[in-house]
């Protein structure tokens, strides 16, 4: 068994998770838009969405940001971190050759009536520091190094 890299235990209130920067390009949006089966043409088509979206090029779609969120948390928990919920809430578009910044505070941590270590957290996502989404997320984290939240079913995971 493969040891947890973070223990609910070690998280409080407070923390700042580590920053993550990509870069975008073309092929992170039409790539994220196929994987979703988004054949809608401001995903792909820069003429489609310059011409008939009215935005400056094509851009990232929902599934495809909720795919990151969901990589920039389980790159933080590690392999053990489960999702619990994941709510968020796009203020603006995210094109080629925008950086998009992840960061993300933990607003609160506790174990529940099953025994299930959990931390909530703010995140946003921002490009040259303007947000362009704002996130909320719960995540189960083991207690100690035996534990294993996605090992919990039944009565013992109660999301």
């Amino acid at each position: 068994m493969t040891t947890p890299t973070l223990l609910q235990g070690s998280v409080s209130v407070g923390d700042t998770l580590p920053e993550l920067a990509y870069p975008v390009t073309a092929t992170t949006i039409v790539l994220g838009a196929l994987a979703a089966r988004d054949w809608r043409p401001m995903h792909h088509d820069k003429d489609f969405a310059v011409n008939r979206n009215g935005t400056r090029d094509i851009f990232l779609n929902t599934p495809n940001l909720a795919a990151w969120f969901e990589r920039y948390l389980t790159d933080w928990t590690g392999p053990y971190g489960r999702l619990r919920r994941v709510t968020f809430r796009m203020h603006g578009s995210i094109f080629p050759g925008d950086t998009m910044v992840f960061r993300g505070t933990v607003t609160d941590t506790g174990v529940d009536d099953t025994g299930c270590g959990w931390a909530a957290l703010d995140i946003a996502v921002s490009v040259d520091g303007d947000p362009k989404t704002t996130c909320t997320a719960t995540v189960a984290l083991p207690l100690d190094a035996e534990d294993n939240p996605w090992a919990r079913s039944g009565d013992r995971w109660t999301p």
